[in-house]
């Protein structure tokens, strides 16, 4: 305490003192004068006077000392906070679902899109959620069960046991000091299991890790590639994971160093090393020289430390970075679901313009093959597409896009490939005859395919081709179109829409011709003297 402040206290005190020697003068005084009349009345009075004194010299005492300073502060209380989610994660977020469901609306497969309904629901009760999700990821028989098991203190799932004990994800609370919100803990199937069951299992187990705030992945050597992958995808789409290296009872000290060095040199890229923690969960039992069995206590302090201290730290992060990142989940989610449903509108569109446009060039072949190119890519074709992927454009530049792609075609070389290849199949499979009139028909066909899937690049781009331009996306597409088994299957549908017809149409010519010939020698049986043996040329000719 300064002097200054001592000197004043002392000199507060000494004014008091006076003041309360003449105050009990005064008080004994008028006590004496009260007391022959009202005994009780002057006991009461001199109490209470006593008790007014050391008030205020209580007052003064507390007072210099600063008490007055920390009457303002609250007692400290255990405090229940609610976890607020960072504003910007927040509204990021909520846009994100907000997009979800204006995309839900375009989806028309009814079960898709009431899934779809239900996850976003589903992730917005997830905005006053006050707990946080922990999932214990990992291989088979790692020790995932085991360290559950350990956290929660008591036996909660059967450990050494056969491979796939865990058929479920099981979810347990869990406390730990200085946090006030709930943790639960969710134990996922092992991946790696062999079958049928465990490929599903496997699949539970990570939807549930994605689907975590915190993710401990559970080791119990260095990393194997079936290892890894899992983890370096869960980590590389944003998931803040630990990982657990478990077992490590069953090493030296030394083969543990050489482990943790490994584990860290292979993530350190997206695991830092004080989340890399070594722990036994469940230790192997040893004997005693006495002949007695001693079950060791699980050694899982660092972890619950570093699992504390993340908790405390970045709790309300996690959980904002974890509704983020499952929204933006369910907006890739919905994109797909929209993305096929149109390309399957978009694919029939192309199918039937290219069989139709194939039929009018099998009966009109074209003299040049800069034109065949061309008129593969029709332009109403182009406008439709256009509009399934929510592009409305013109007749006109429908019309431009059209040229302009089947110029790409010619220039590449494609039409003449198309060509030569449709030509080669045709004529190991179809008589000679009406080869000549389906080739350019069947090449179309192959063409306007080409060009259909090429612009549905384009308009999956929102009507950009991309860095590699126009020609990139069409080599690609000639490519993923060139595949044996696509090509069999649609010389199959092309001998039969386009080929077959002609085929038909051949033999009914035929059949006129002979009939006109059976025809032709009755009337001559019938009449000799008309004169159908020699008929005029030009009849001939016209015939």
């Amino acid at each position: 305490m300064p002097s200054p402040r001592l000197l004043l206290l002392i000199l507060s005190i000494s004014v008091v003192l006076i003041l309360m020697i003449w105050l009990v003068s005064a008080i004994y005084q008028l006590y004496i004068q009260i007391a022959f009349t009202a005994p009780i009345l002057a006991n009461l009075l001199l109490f209470l006077l006593m008790g007014v004194v050391i008030g205020l010299i209580g007052a003064v005492i507390y007072y210099f000392q600063g008490g007055f300073k920390r009457k303002g502060k609250k007692k400290k209380k255990k405090r229940h906070p609610n976890i607020k989610v960072p504003e910007e994660k927040n509204e990021a977020a909520q846009a994100n679902l907000q997009a979800v469901k204006q995309q839900v609306k375009q989806i028309q497969d009814e079960v898709a899109q009431q899934a779809l309904l239900e996850k976003s629901q589903a992730l917005e009760a997830n905005f006053s959620r006050q707990s946080f999700q922990v999932v214990v990821f990992g291989t088979v028989s790692a020790g995932k069960t085991s360290l559950v098991n350990a956290l929660m203190g008591r036996v909660v799932g059967e450990v050494s046991a056969p491979m796939g004990t865990t058929k479920a994800g099981e979810t347990y609370s869990l406390a730990l000091p200085d946090i006030d919100q709930e943790i639960r803990v969710t134990d996922t199937p092992g991946i790696l299991e062999a079958g049928i069951l465990g490929t599903d299992r496997e699949k539970l187990a990570r939807e549930l890790a994605t689907e975590a705030d915190l993710l401990l992945f559970v080791v119990d050597n260095d990393l194997r590639q079936s290892e890894y992958d899992p983890l370096s995808v869960l980590a590389g789409i944003g998931k803040r994971s630990l990982l657990i290296f478990n077992k490590t009872d069953l090493y030296t000290d030394e083969d543990q160093e050489a482990i943790l060095e490994k584990l860290r040199s292979r993530t350190e890229s997206y695991i830092a090393s004080q989340d890399i923690i070594s722990i036994a969960a469940n230790p192997t039992p040893f004997h005693t020289d006495s002949g007695d069995t001693v079950q060791p206590e699980p050694d899982i302090m660092p972890l619950i430390k570093r699992l504390a201290a993340i908790l405390r730290a970045e709790g309300a992060d996690l959980i904002a970075d974890n509704i983020l990142l499952q929204s933006q989940r369910l907006g890739e989610e919905a994109r797909r679901l929209i993305d096929s449903q149109r390309r399957r509108q978009a694919d029939k569109v192309i199918e039937r313009y290219q069989w139709v446009g194939a039929g009018v060039i099998a009966v009109t072949p074209l003299p040049v093959v800069d034109m065949l190119g061309t008129a593969a890519v029709n332009a109403q074709m182009v406008v439709e597409i256009g509009r399934i992927y929510g592009c409305e454009i013109n007749m006109d530049r429908g019309r431009e896009l059209a040229l302009s792609l089947g110029r790409t075609l010619v220039s590449l070389g494609v039409v003449k490939g198309v060509i030569q290849m449709v030509s080669t199949a045709l004529q190991m499979t179809v008589a000679t005859y009406v080869v000549g009139k389906a080739v350019q028909g069947v090449s179309a066909a192959y063409l306007t395919r080409i060009a259909g899937k090429s612009f549905i690049e384009y308009f999956r781009q929102d009507q950009d081709w991309g860095d590699g331009g126009m020609t990139e996306v069409v080599k690609r597409q000639f490519q993923l179109n060139r595949r044996d088994e696509f090509v069999k299957s649609f010389l199959g549908e092309a001998i039969e829409k386009v080929v077959q017809p002609l085929m038909d149409e051949e033999e009914e010519d035929d059949d006129d011709h002979d009939n006109s010939n059976s025809d032709h020698v009755f009337k001559e049986n019938l009449n000799t003297d008309d004169d159908w043996s020699d008929p005029p040329k030009q009849k001939l000719e016209d015939w």
